[in-house]
């Protein structure tokens, strides 16, 4: 295999449970500017300011997908996906932000207003995940517990995590840097996948890894 391979932008790779996976590390991507094959947008109003920067603590070096904007909620949508079950997981860092520092993947989404989305929060040391609808966003249950806000779990800023879902019909998985979370169950459709912050997060994210199972 070649060291070019190696280095691509998006390289496609097996993974568990059958599925055909896609991983997006921005390296290729010209730094100072949004990446191609991006709609890049926001739920609410502001505005959001995606970037491709150069990071000396990237987990995959050079290049990292930096949000230094402020909106009610950036979103980064990967244009061309349209999972119905899968799984979506990327690498971020919280640097900073005093209404918030967020960090979430997106799945199932059908534009900037309707998607899931599970974000961990450096400032509320918490995970938690949504549906919005329309524009409108609340948390959802979590399975085997009524009411209570997502997980309490210390999310460092500064620090490099890892985020994952796995969505199969009516079942969401949650992983946290490796160690499982929480399940959700809400309704089976296709969608986008993605990344999202809140407010004034600055957040960077890298090794964005999503698939469909067969």
């Amino acid at each position: 295999m070649s060291v070019a391979f190696l280095g691509a932008a998006l390289f496609p790779l097996l993974v568990e449970g059958n599925a055909m996976a896609e991983t997006v590390n921005f390296d290729n991507a010209a730094t100072g500017a949004a990446p191609e094959g991006w709609t890049l947008t926001m739920t609410g109003r502001g505005q959001p300011k995606w970037t491709v920067e150069v990071e000396s603590t990237a987990p995959s070096k050079p290049n990292v997908l930096k949000q230094s904007g402020q909106a009610t909620f950036p979103v980064a949508l990967r244009n061309g996906t349209s999972i119905l079950d899968g799984f979506v997981e990327v690498k971020f860092k919280a640097i900073a932000g005093s209404e918030d520092r967020a960090a979430g993947i997106v799945w199932r989404a059908k534009d900037a207003d309707s998607y899931y989305v599970v974000r961990a929060n450096a400032l509320e040391d918490n995970v938690v995940l949504y549906k919005t609808i329309k524009g409108v966003r609340s948390a959802l249950n979590i399975v085997g517990r009524k009411g209570g806000y997502g997980v309490k779990v210390s999310v460092p800023p500064g620090q490099w995590h890892s985020l994952r879902c796995e969505f199969a019909g009516k079942l969401f998985k949650v992983t946290y840097d490796g160690r499982p979370m929480f399940e959700v169950e809400s309704i089976r459709d296709a969608g986008m996948i993605g990344l999202w912050t809140k407010a004034d997060s600055v957040t960077v994210f890298d090794d964005l890894t999503y698939g469909a199972l067969n």
